[in-house]
């Protein structure tokens, strides 16, 4: 349950951060600023891994400073990813 809680925290500062980061306006209220704060740290705590260890693992990031930051870094990978989409069906 606790991590549960920490993994919303985490998504709810990663995602804000990395959506006043990010350039452009990106759509959504506090649900799917969580969601893409979660999505992140999975992304960043999985490539990160990667990075480290040379395996792939659906891993997060943990909920500290350096996990933040890699929560960001991945949830803009995320916005990234979830502009390229809707572009791209909006044409």
């Amino acid at each position: 349950m606790i991590n549960l809680i920490a993994w919303i925290i985490l998504g709810l500062i990663a995602g804000a951060i990395a959506k006043a980061i990010y350039p452009g306006r990106q759509g959504g209220g506090i649900i799917a600023t969580m969601l893409l704060g979660i999505i992140g740290s999975l992304i960043g705590g999985s490539l990160f891994n990667l990075l480290n260890t040379g395996n792939l693992a659906l891993t997060t990031a943990t909920f500290s400073i350096p996990g933040l930051i890699v929560a960001i870094i991945g949830a803009i990978v995320a916005i990234f990813i979830w502009s390229l989409i809707t572009r791209r069906s909006a044409v």
